[in-house]
């Protein structure tokens, strides 16, 4: 058994058909086949099912593809310790962020990385929080930028900072002339939501659930920027994070934001996560302090309110 033999294995897990499995291998679709029944020979039992059209792993397949997947962690562990011991600031990041944070948050962000850091080559992945969760888990990634809170007895942490939302309404409505808001001027309001998997969608139930307000049936957006276009569209309401309102983006017309007054300010808390027990733990709490360290204006829900008008 090698570890070659196991990435083989680990890549026919994921892609569930040889082909794709081999070319995300680089490796030849026969070759691949080959060395995944010397693996069967040598461990004496089947790991894969196959069917004429798709790849089914046996029980006992998943299972040794799932311990595979922690032994090849386990040794990239291992060379990036040993990278780091070279060159703490070198080598590949692999990061995770979801994307109603993405696209706003980066741009304060990765121009002071380039400089901080010019030898890291920084790799992003943008995607839903559940699917960061398990890329981080598997290894596939080294840490990712989500909302807090996060309850993981093996994943480490870090608080980077709170995000306050702002109310997006058009012109037509009510509320678009008040100066601030509390959240119980929301009741009986309906919002326009993301759909199912973005963790905005969850905080914005809870603001709902706090406030009184409901969701606005019959409409699902998978992205803030068809909130916004919604709104400026006069279709209704929404809630929207600060720095998606923030330069540089662009603002919409007949969109008027109003913040939030009162404990009760609707916001969300953004942190770091990476596993405790990675090699590169030192190293990313200094790489978290270049997204702690946001200039304040960013997160002010009043200016940025101020700012659109």
């Amino acid at each position: 058994m090698n570890l070659r033999d196991l990435r083989y294995l680990v890549a026919l897990s994921e892609h569930r058909h040889f082909g794709r499995a081999a070319a995300a291998s680089f490796v030849s679709q026969p070759t691949l086949s080959t060395q995944i029944k010397k693996l069967e020979d040598e461990l004496g039992v089947a790991l894969v099912e196959r069917t004429p059209r798709k790849v089914l792993l046996t029980e006992v397949g998943r299972e040794i593809a799932q311990r595979a997947r922690e032994v090849l962690n386990e040794v990239e562990q291992i060379k990036a310790i040993a990278r780091r011991t070279l060159d703490p600031e070198s080598g590949t990041l692999r990061l995770g962020i979801f994307p109603t944070l993405g696209p706003y948050l980066l741009p304060h962000v990765i121009p002071r990385i380039r400089e901080r850091f010019p030898r890291l080559e920084l790799l992003l992945v943008e995607e839903k929080t559940e699917v960061l969760l398990r890329l981080l888990r598997e290894g596939r990634l080294d840490a990712t930028v989500l909302a807090l809170p996060l309850h993981d007895d093996q994943l480490h942490t870090e608080f980077l900072f709170e995000e306050p939302f702002v109310l997006a309404a058009p012109e037509q409505h009510p509320l678009s002339r008040r100066k601030t808001l509390k959240l119980d001027d929301l009741a009986d309001e309906s919002l326009l939501l993301l759909d199912d998997g973005h963790c905005l969608r969850d905080q914005a139930l809870e603001v709902c659930h706090l406030s009184g307000a409901n969701e606005k049936s019959g409409f699902r957006a998978t992205s803030l920027e068809t909130l916004r276009q919604m709104v400026a569209a006069n279709v209704g309401i929404t809630l929207l994070p600060t720095l998606s309102v923030q330069p540089p983006v662009a603002q919409s017309d007949n969109v008027h934001l109003v913040p939030f007054r009162g404990n009760q300010a609707p916001s969300r808390r953004i942190g770091m996560i990476w596993r405790k027990s990675s090699a590169m733990a030192a190293f990313l709490k200094k790489f978290a302090e270049d997204f702690r360290h946001l200039p304040k204006s960013l997160l002010d829900a009043r200016k940025a309110a101020g700012m659109a008008a």
